[in-house]
């Protein structure tokens, strides 16, 4: 068990120091030898401020200059050899709020390593040679351009409720519940006092140990009492291609619960009703489907990027060509539909940050879950995400057809299958009104290239090659 010796020093057990010499450095993670000059650690430390805060561990080798996980660890005998590190993170500009402790292995009086947490900032960090960096994944990315800097400058002043006090939660049902615990037991530490870390991790006031939001949303079993306000996920399903009504509603379902299984039970009932749902592919009549690592990514952002200010839930609402994600909030930050493949910033980065450490993390791939999602439609063949913002929402829509001009599909269709009619179109297409299937085969028809069946007429009729 880890053993704390004095306020800033504290002793590891094995187990702790061989997760520090193996973690995947990321969004959130570095380590660096000892020995690492100022400017690179005032880099690092600028670059997790201005995101979403993270780790730094100075005095582990890297493994490319040691192959043995446990040598890694080689920081100096004494503890004052650090002084110049700490001095380096103290010329930031405006100063970055950070706590250190120096790390030790078990029964050593040596070989001391600096931790440093540093917490996301309010306003922009500079170092001390007046550059500003931003993390993204593993690296610290230089941000160049006048513009970029002030749109981060802006983003920095939008207000989140998840750092918000939350009065009519229970701090003991978040202390003594299954959500937090289970998540304490799957994380790399010894120390699992659930108050310890909700105190560490700023989850709890610390004069009236009242739960903030993030703790709310994360570790309550039931978040939406909790907040007195709608935070979980509505999933709709409607009979139609056209807009939702409620004539056309055949299935509405409640998913609640903390986080991490609201998005997990929300993604098995969402793959469940398309499983219900056929339309005509170019492999004939087959259950809806989208690649699964769409819907998972698309579905994660909703919900750890919408804005908990608003009471409203996620809403996914599935017809029969298409899913629809409406997420309350508009874009986070300096993030637009434009660049949402180039950018990222998080709205909610103690939510963010926190679920990443679980050891399934369902934003896994941070920053770059939007890219797999489009990624994965292109791979299939498939029409590409359609996002869009109005009001207080953002919407992404998942139109199940092809990637092609629609003569192409139908031609296409039609040599395959000998015949199409208009539903077949509209499934092909992914189109919501039986207008716009007419208008492309009348099209066709005029250009000669399709000519209807026989005598079929009105809604049986069906086309064929000329």
């Amino acid at each position: 068990m880890s053993t704390r010796i004095n306020p800033h020093l504290l002793e590891l057990n094995d187990d702790e120091v061989l997760y520090y010499c193996t973690a995947q450095e990321d969004d959130f993670f570095d380590r660096k030898a000892f020995g690492v000059k100022g400017d690179k650690l005032q880099k690092i430390a600028v670059a997790f401020a201005n995101a979403d805060g993270g780790e730094v561990l100075i005095g582990i080798k890297d493994e490319g200059d040691e192959q043995e996980p446990l040598k890694r660890w080689a920081g100096p005998d004494r503890i004052e050899d650090f002084n110049s590190a700490l001095q380096a993170i103290s010329e930031v500009r405006p100063a970055i709020d950070f706590r250190h402790e120096f790390l030790k292995k078990p029964g050593i009086t040596a070989n001391y390593v600096l931790k440093i947490k540093i917490n996301k900032g309010l306003t922009v960090h500079y170092t001390a040679s007046e550059e500003v960096y931003i993390r993204r994944g593993a690296s610290s990315q230089k941000l160049k351009s006048p513009t970029q800097i002030l749109e981060l400058s802006h983003a920095k002043g939008h207000q989140s409720a998840e750092d918000l006090n939350a009065p009519d939660a229970n701090p003991d049902e978040i202390v003594f519940g299954t959500a937090l615990n289970e998540y304490l037991e799957q994380l790399p530490i010894k120390n699992k006092d659930p108050l310890d870390f909700l105190l560490q991790e700023n989850l709890i006031d610390r004069e009236n140990l009242t739960p903030r939001t993030a703790a709310v949303l994360l570790f309550s079993q039931s978040p939406e009492s909790a907040l007195s306000k709608q935070c979980s996920i509505r999933i709709a399903k409607y009979d139609t291609r056209e807009e939702e009504s409620r004539d056309t509603l055949v299935e509405n379902h409640l998913v609640e619960g903390p986080l991490y299984e609201l998005i997990h039970n929300s993604y098995l009932k969402i793959e469940e009703i398309l499983g219900r749902n056929d339309v005509w592919t170019m492999e004939g009549l087959r259950s809806i489907e989208f690649p699964k690592e769409t819907i998972w990514e698309i579905l994660v952002n909703a919900v750890i990027h919408r804005d908990y200010l608003i009471s409203d839930n996620v809403l996914v609402s599935i017809f029969n060509n298409r899913i629809q994600f409406k997420s309350p909030g508009r874009f986070p930050g300096f993030v637009t539909k434009e660049n949402i493949l180039e950018n990222r910033f998080s709205r909610n980065s103690k939510i963010v940050r926190l679920l990443a450490k679980y050891r399934n993390a369902p934003n896994q791939e941070m920053g770059e879950g939007m890219n797999t999602a489009f990624e994965k439609m292109a791979v299939r063949g498939l029409r590409l995400p359609v996002i869009s913002e109005h009001e207080n929402y953002v919407t992404v829509s998942l139109y199940h057809s092809l990637n092609l001009e629609p003569e192409t599909v139908v031609l296409n269709f039609i040599e395959k299958f000998g015949e199409i009619n208009n539903r077949q179109v509209k499934d092909l297409l992914g189109l919501e009104k039986s207008e716009q299937a007419t208008n492309i085969l009348t099209k066709l028809r005029i250009q000669g290239s399709i000519q209807r069946k026989g005598d079929s007429t009105g809604v049986n009729v069906s086309w064929i090659r000329s």
